[in-house]
């Protein structure tokens, strides 16, 4: 919101330099982000009150010497004229037509001024100097937009009004401060000059002086000449119209203009310019239709039916069917005629009915809308707009008719309009004022300050509340009080924000001063804190993860449909998934049921920029579900996982090492096993080879089984799938459009993880020796290694700390279909050192439980 400085003190007296008022303001909540100078003393560029004064062009005569010149003799408060040589092509109508009978009022600049430079790119600042222009003397210039830094306007020269005094410096006469204010949503009210006003009042006690607009009507009654009809009462709870006959369309006055462009707006012509201007002073959007071009003069409000269109003042034809299509959810509301769609309510106008150079009688109308449907209409539509910011915060149930005077009476003096008598006012669903009883026993426990009942009522009036006290007695010269002091607090209807005696708190809070509010200690300990074990266990895959070399990524929780293709074609299938209501854009629509697709795109984005990238994220996916009774509706549950996602050379580039091996399948396992080992999970998670899987590379792939049940040998008969880790398939890398040879991708359910969590087991370093074996292994090639280690684990018993595989062959050495598997064995005891009688004995058990269960011999 930005708010010029003269506009706002005709309605409050303040008098505070800009720079505490900008503080306080701010301290009440109402940040201000910049304060903008235009021409006075802080400005970029400050108008010298000696060098550039408004002045009279009294005269304007050709150049001698050239044709795209003119002498214009200029009056600007001096004893003599001063003869100024231009080229503005504005001034070429008044040329040799003798003295001018009509004022021409115009900003004189005389030698030693600082200006913008009209002919360079951008704002470079110069000095005027006198030099001859075709032998003529030109030592001063009437000045352009551009020049004064006011607009990249540089065709003519700036034409002020007839009535600017002459001789005035123009910083006295078009400077201005302007505070651009960044305005949160509950701060609604203040998207208004008059907004701002009651809380500059508020703030620092300057009177406050609201005027009463009204408007000479002296046209015929409106009734019977037009007629309201609406269909939606719970959604435009009022609808008033007035009607101005004979306008003349032209520009607004030079005032308003200014005003406007100092808020922010482009001047378009005068009955446009008053709605604007009067929606920026009293915070009350209006619109004007051309009266003679809606049929019977009667607007009609009801919701858009199927298959309706509608041409906007953007110039763009919008369906205003619901569905992908449009954008919409819902049917939006409009202002109709018996033809069709006249406009978007609360939104934007149509083209069928806009006010043109053609218009002569207007239908001006002002309503309230009810603030989702607008909010609901402006997004499905992507159509933003001034109006609709003030709509769908809430607007003043009791401000139409006071911004139908005001603008209507603009419209009698700057457009020649005749007002009809009379307006028509549909109110369905009038204000309901609310009254909130408030004790200071309340504001003391809220805000922590000691305030009596006069002074809550006092700050809380300052606001526009209307506040009485009652709960105490007087007894001869000394107040008793019979009960404590309630103040009854009546809330006006421009404060639709304040529901409850906590918002009045927060109201007083604000005037009273945050920065006056002590620091209190609490009268009691706090309890100690209570973390979840869930979360711890996510803290330390996190950490467990960074530990490892992966940076951790935050995805978006919203996919699309054609992210979910490049890795898992078969997923991408919109009916699978929850779909949002209302997406902000067609990429975010559905929630994901995986974190690969997200972090697979992720990491082949990283891949363009550098050629390795190891990442992790942890996050949840949303799976649909029936709810309980009720088979219509769908909940998600939303477990977290553990995405991986690696690719590139194991080492960075360094001088060090020329290892530059790509990273493959067992990279990224021996971080998944490492995963199980601190959360002590590590003898129950088992690798199954995975084969039926798209996404994944056939034999460099492997589902995650956690075991919950083994047999009395060991053997599983109860697992769980969590997760699925692997080479990705060559076409998913080509979908990604990823240039390394190898990308790996996991995925691990932690809620079972987290569910079935140990404490890792840690015992102290034996002081005794080690001792090693080595055992060479054959068994066919369809027993897996993870089967012949378990099985020598489960043997070996307590006193086995390492066991490592070094070597595997496969050759006629060992026979056709059979492999050799040679590990390190590792033996410790933690209280002696192992006799060679123990170890023979642990030997010939692993062997014996291998040629038994596995049908492996030891190779010799």
């Amino acid at each position: 919101m930005r708010v010029p400085l003269s506009w706002l003190r005709e309605f409050v007296a303040v008098d505070l330099p800009v720079e505490e008022l900008a503080r306080r303001l701010t301290f009440g909540g109402m940040e201000v982000a910049q304060i903008h100078r235009i021409g006075v003393e802080g400005a970029p560029l400050p108008w010298d009150p000696e060098l550039i004064v408004v002045a009279n062009v009294l005269e304007v005569r050709s150049h001698p010497n050239a044709d795209r010149l003119v002498l214009a003799e200029v009056d600007y408060g001096a004893a003599q004229p001063h003869t100024v040589v231009t080229g503005a092509p504005n001034l070429f109508p008044y040329r040799d037509q003798g003295r001018l009978t009509h004022p021409l009022k115009a900003v004189f600049a005389r030698e030693g001024a600082q200006l913008y430079d009209g002919h360079a790119e951008g704002w470079v600042i110069t000095k005027l100097k006198g030099r001859p222009v075709r032998g003529v003397m030109s030592d001063a210039m009437l000045c352009s937009e551009k020049e004064l830094g006011l607009s990249e306007d540089h065709e003519g020269i700036l034409i002020l009004p007839d009535d600017a005094p002459v001789g005035m410096p123009l910083r006295d006469y078009l400077g201005e401060i302007v505070l651009e204010i960044d305005l949160t949503p509950n701060f609604a009210r203040c998207l208004s000059i008059v907004g701002v006003a009651r809380e500059v009042a508020a703030l620092t006690g300057a009177p406050l002086t609201l005027p009463d607009p009204q408007v000479v009507a002296t046209g015929p009654s409106i009734s019977g000449r037009a007629n309201v009809t609406v269909h939606e009462p719970d959604l435009c709870p009022r609808f008033m119209v007035g009607l101005a006959e004979g306008v003349q369309i032209g520009p607004s006055p030079f005032w308003m203009q200014r005003r406007l462009i100092n808020a922010g707006m482009r001047p378009i012509n005068n009955i446009v310019d008053i709605s604007n201007y009067v929606m920026i002073e009293w915070g009350q959007p209006t619109h004007a239709f051309d009266a003679d071009r809606v049929a019977d003069r009667h607007l009609i409000v009801r919701l858009a039916q199927p298959g309706e269109r509608l041409k906007t003042l953007d110039d763009r034809d919008r369906d205003l069917t619901p569905g992908p299509d449009s954008g919409l959810t819902h049917p939006p509301l409009m202002v109709c005629d018996a033809t069709g769609p006249l406009a978007v309510a609360g939104v934007m106008g149509g083209a069928s009915s806009e006010v043109s150079a053609t218009t002569t009688n207007v239908l001006l109308e002002a309503a309230i809308w009810e603030p989702v449907q607008i909010r609901r209409t402006a997004r499905g539509l992507k159509l933003p707009s001034e109006a609709s910011r003030r709509f769908e915060r809430g607007v003043d149930y009791e401000l139409p008719p006071i911004a139908l005077r005001r603008c209507l009476e603009l419209m009698r003096l700057y457009a020649g309009a005749t007002i009809a008598a009379d307006f028509i006012d549909v109110y369905s669903r009038p204000w309901q004022p609310v009254t909130i009883d408030l004790t200071p026993s309340e504001v003391r426990r809220l805000l922590g300050v000691h305030l009596d009942a006069h002074t809550i009522a006092g700050i809380l009036s300052r606001l526009g509340f209307e506040c009485t006290i009652s709960g105490s007695a007087t007894v001869g010269d000394f107040a008793m009080l019979a009960a404590e002091p309630v103040i009854h607090v009546k809330v006006p209807s421009f404060r639709q924000d304040v529901t409850m005696a906590a918002d009045l708190c927060e109201e007083i809070a604000r005037v009273y001063g945050y920065d006056q509010i002590p620091s209190t200690r609490l009268a009691d300990e706090l309890p100690p804190p209570v973390t979840l074990k869930a979360i711890e266990l996510e803290e330390q895959v996190r950490d467990l993860m960074a530990g490892a070399g992966l940076t951790e990524l935050i995805t978006y929780s919203l996919i699309d449909m054609a992210l979910v293709a490049q890795v898992q074609p078969s997923e991408a299938v919109a009916e699978r998934y929850l779909k949002l209501s209302n997406p902000s854009t067609p990429e975010h629509v559905y929630l994901r049921r995986s974190l690969l697709p997200s972090i697979a795109a992720a990491l082949a984005m990283n891949l363009r920029e550098r050629e390795r990238s190891l990442v992790f994220e942890i996050g949840r996916v949303y799976l649909p579900q029936a709810e309980p009774g009720k088979d219509d509706r769908w909940l998600p549950d939303e477990p977290r996982r553990l995405a991986i996602a690696m690719a590139g050379p194991r080492q960075p580039e360094s001088w060090l090492s020329t290892d530059r091996e790509w990273l493959d399948f067992y990279d990224l396992k021996g971080i998944v096993e490492l995963l199980g080992e601190r959360l002590g999970l590590a003898e129950q998670l088992s690798f199954v080879p995975l084969t039926d899987d798209e996404r994944f590379h056939p034999g460099r792939s492997a589902a995650l089984m956690l075991v919950r049940k083994r047999d009395s040998r060991g053997r599983p008969v109860d697992q769980q799938l969590v997760g699925v880790l692997g080479e990705v398939h060559p076409q998913v890398r080509a979908r990604l459009e990823v240039a390394a040879p190898r990308v790996l991708l996991a995925e691990i359910d932690l809620e079972t993880l987290f569910g079935h969590a140990g404490q890792a087991v840690y015992r102290p370093i034996s002081r005794f020796p080690a001792s090693v074996q080595d055992l060479s292994i054959v068994a066919d090639e369809t027993i897996s290694e993870a089967q012949i280690r378990a099985v020598i684990q489960r043997s070996a018993g307590e006193y086995l700390e390492r066991l490592t595989l070094f070597d595997r062959y496969s050759g006629p050495q060992v026979g056709e279909g059979k492999r050799s598997l040679t590990y390190h064995l590792v033996f410790r005891a933690p209280d002696r050192t192992l006799l060679d009688e123990t170890l023979a004995k642990i030997r010939k058990k692993i062997i014996g439980n291998l040629e038994r269960e596995l049908g492996a011999t030891i190779r010799s």
